[in-house]
């Protein structure tokens, strides 16, 4: 009998791994965030936050909307309380009418439209490059920071994919580099996938060369390929954060001169994205280098794309 106690026990310890890893760290994190939110706002007006109930999530998605909170950022408040609520074996409602129907209200009033970083485009792009190659910095700490721009931008990554490349994930082929991503945001479970990225014919904007380079002064021949750097420019062992990669675009940006509040490390990806569509590339093909699973934000980006390119008044002669 103590056996099957036992067996039991681990069967329980291995069901709770199972599912903390069901989810990606940062997921939980941000479920967790948001549920401290929920949390708040229920003690401050008398309410139980766990097991809660529909009427009490649609005052709290009201209280948000009243703080001009976005759209989207209120659904994610209530998938996280939904989750939430399924991890500590509650049920909770979160399609109930007086849920549903409270945010297409909020909707109708407040409008959905979402308003998003810049993607950093074709020109921009150049700028920057150019900025850095100017720079009075160390030639090794140029050489990473354009790195990182132009193979972020040209491989649509998101931050975090691009500082989680390793020196095993490059390899470089008679017509470019090919980087394997072991992981993504919408590749959970790791099957992994490899983008492809050609020589560029403008070598001083060409992601393939500009790595080399990297590769090179660097000497890196394992882990890590873009570390962060100790004084006196002395490079150590440790992986760059995805926040330093929005930091670096801010700080070239000013340099060029160029209002960095509203571009972000998305920029990059975004920026790739509707620079292929301004370029006349395939939704498809360009789904295939940003890895995304829907069509719904790709087809965004095409939009904002062929807003001049496609425009109704082109026809007209004034």
């Amino acid at each position: 009998m103590s056996n099957i106690i036992t067996d039991i026990k681990a069967l329980q310890q291995e069901t709770l791994l199972n599912l903390q890893n069901s989810k990606a760290n940062n997921t939980v994190r941000a479920y967790k965030s948001d549920f401290n939110d929920f949390g708040l706002f229920c003690s401050q007006n008398g309410f139980k936050s766990l097991p809660s109930e529909p009427k009490v999530v649609s005052l709290y998605l009201t209280h948000l909307s009243t703080k001009d909170v976005k759209m989207s950022t209120l659904k994610r408040r209530l998938v996280s309380i939904g989750v939430i609520h399924k991890l500590k074996g509650h049920y909770l409602d979160t399609k109930h009418p007086s849920i549903i129907e409270n945010i297409m209200g909020i909707k109708r009033r407040k409008g959905s439209i979402q308003k998003g970083k810049k993607p950093l485009l074709i020109n921009n792009l150049k700028i920057l490059i150019n900025v850095i190659d100017k720079e009075k910095n160390e030639e090794i700490k140029k050489i990473r920071d354009r790195s990182i721009i132009l193979i972020g931008f040209s491989g649509g990554f998101r931050r975090k994919e691009i500082v989680s490349l390793d020196y095993d994930d490059l390899e470089f082929i008679q017509e470019g580099l090919k980087i394997s991503l072991k992981r993504s945001k919408t590749d959970q479970f790791g099957e992994g996938s490899v983008k492809g990225l050609p020589y560029f014919e403008n070598s001083q904007y060409c992601p393939v060369i500009s790595i080399k380079k990297w590769i090179e002064i660097s000497k890196i021949s394992s882990g890590a390929i873009f570390r962060r750097f100790n004084k006196g420019s002395k490079l150590s062992h440790n992986r760059l954060t995805d926040q330093s990669v929005a930091l670096l675009i801010k700080h070239y940006l000013k340099l060029a001169g160029i209002e960095s509040r509203n571009y972000s490390g998305h920029s990059l990806r975004s920026g790739f994205a509707t620079s292929a569509a301004e370029s006349g590339a395939e939704e498809r093909s360009i789904m295939a280098m940003t890895g995304h699973k829907s069509t719904e934000m790709v087809r965004r980006y095409i939009k904002e794309a062929n807003l001049f390119k496609n425009n109704a008044l082109n026809k007209i002669k004034l």
